[in-house]
């Protein structure tokens, strides 16, 4: 079975037709064709799969990205016909908590924001603002618009879902004056120089520069930890776990 560019892009039609975000998408197609790197572009057996998983172990993958990747594998083989090869994911035992030494804290959360602000990385700023002030996923970042900012709130679709999420009157006036200062009247307001909207490994590296010059440990910042930072505060504050839930986006 070939793992070229044309059968890539069939799969990208497939996912899109079965309504997968653009990040689920992007994320898919890297995973595979970095199975069609290992193959060498042709898939002959299900030992080369098995090869493949073992490889991701040896090069230190930790077994969550290992999974990850392997879930969209499987997905490709089951659109390409060959569900009888499907992997096993690795078995880890579920973590009911983060180390301390990993959490992002309050004090780390405003040292990142008022080093974004001294070397005059407003948006950084705003984006990290927006994301702890909300909960929102980094890849869902682009359904704050100027619109958005303006009615108090955002509708963000995800996974077949749409959920709304309040603005903070707080946050909507600091993107207020943002946007009108970097002159984004329109549309989503954490765009690049061209117009683009920021992805994940943007401001996934522009967080872990901004870790250094704020003197955070780099363990503790990405992007996902501002989303837990907002849900340990708000659980804190309502003890609320179902509303948190709706909140954050999860069924469960």
């Amino acid at each position: 079975m070939k793992l070229g560019k044309r059968e890539l892009e069939r799969f990208r039609a497939h996912l899109q037709e079965g309504e997968s975000s653009a990040a689920t998408v992007e994320k898919y197609l890297r995973d595979v064709r970095q199975l069609a790197i290992f193959c060498g572009g042709e898939l002959k057996s299900k030992g080369q799969l098995v090869a493949f998983k073992e490889d991701l172990q040896r090069r230190g993958y930790a077994p969550g990205s290992v999974n990850s990747m392997l879930a969209a594998v499987n997905r490709f083989l089951r659109f390409a016909g060959k569900s009888a090869w499907k992997l096993r994911f690795l078995k880890v035992q579920r973590r009911t908590f983060v180390g301390r030494e990993k959490q992002l804290t309050q004090g780390d959360y405003e040292k990142l924001v008022h080093a974004a602000k001294a070397k005059g990385d407003l948006r950084l700023a705003m984006l990290l603002q927006t994301i702890c002030a909300t909960g929102i996923r980094v890849s869902e970042t682009g359904a704050v618009t100027v619109e958005s900012v303006r009615r108090g709130r955002a509708e963000i679709r995800s996974k077949g879902k749409i959920r709304v999420i309040l603005l903070p009157r707080a946050l909507c006036r600091e993107l207020a004056r943002y946007c009108e200062a970097q002159g984004i009247d329109s549309g989503p307001v954490f765009v690049t120089r061209s117009g683009r909207t920021l992805d994940r490994s943007n401001i996934w590296k522009m967080m872990k520069r901004l870790a250094l010059r704020a003197k955070v440990s780099a363990k503790r910042v990405f992007p996902h930890n501002l989303r837990h930072l907002f849900a340990r505060t708000y659980y804190k504050r309502t003890r609320d776990i179902v509303h948190l839930a709706d909140i954050l986006g999860h069924s469960s």
